[in-house]
């Protein structure tokens, strides 16, 4: 770095210096046939207490266990991480999702199954997502459940911290939530035991990641 330049001058010469590279990288194809599955961004949205991590985790097991490479991303290993530095206005809630959107297609190219967990509680959040993963690649799965049946499971004790005012804009107290419209796939987990959700969501995923070599 040059100095005494003002920094867009900096800036501008750095610029110049970028050349991507990606005629020579290895193309996801190939990594897809070394992991023998087809890399896919399922993105889980719901209330908190809906189930969204539960469901997840249990995902992430059966594919694990049938010989898929999956990685889940949700608030506890985004939020300490890459986007510690962000709180929970309408700003960086999108900033949030934007960046897990952005973190989600590098997963994408490296052909990892990815599994997000995340409340993203406006469409036009979710649709951003959707365009920087790609149509083809972005999977929506809505964890429905009624407010009051998630405010009752509270795991975290978020809804009554909302409640009391300790926590401000908290998505379905006094922050809303928009459904999703036309979701891939519903899972209603106020109707459905964890096991039939579970199953449902396996079988869909399943036929989603398997892997079919391409024949010559």
């Amino acid at each position: 770095m040059k100095l005494g330049l003002p920094l867009q001058v900096i800036m501008s010469q750095q610029d110049t210096h970028i050349h991507p590279i990606f005629d020579q990288l290895l193309a996801r194809a190939d990594k897809e046939k070394l992991l023998k599955q087809r890399a896919r961004v399922f993105w889980f949205t719901g209330l908190s207490g809906s189930g969204k991590s539960t469901i997840a985790k249990g995902l992430e097991q059966n594919l694990y266990q049938q010989g898929y490479f999956p990685q889940i991303l949700d608030g506890d290993n985004v939020r300490t991480g890459i986007n510690n530095n962000l709180g929970f206005s309408e700003e960086d809630r999108t900033e949030n999702i934007r960046r897990i959107a952005e973190v989600s297609k590098l997963f994408l190219n490296c052909g990892v199954i990815t599994i997000n967990c995340f409340v993203s509680p406006s469409i036009a959040m979710r649709d951003q997502a959707r365009q920087i993963i790609g149509e083809d690649d972005f999977f929506e799965i809505f964890v429905n459940c009624p407010l009051e049946v998630c405010e009752e499971r509270d795991v975290k004790g978020l809804y009554q911290k909302a409640r009391s005012g300790e926590i401000k804009n908290f998505t379905g107290i006094d922050a809303p939530f928009e459904a999703p419209e036309n979701p891939a796939l519903q899972v209603d987990t106020h109707q459905l035991s964890l096991e039939e959700s579970l199953e449902k969501v396996l079988t869909f995923t399943l036929e989603k990641v398997a892997f079919e070599p391409q024949s010559h």
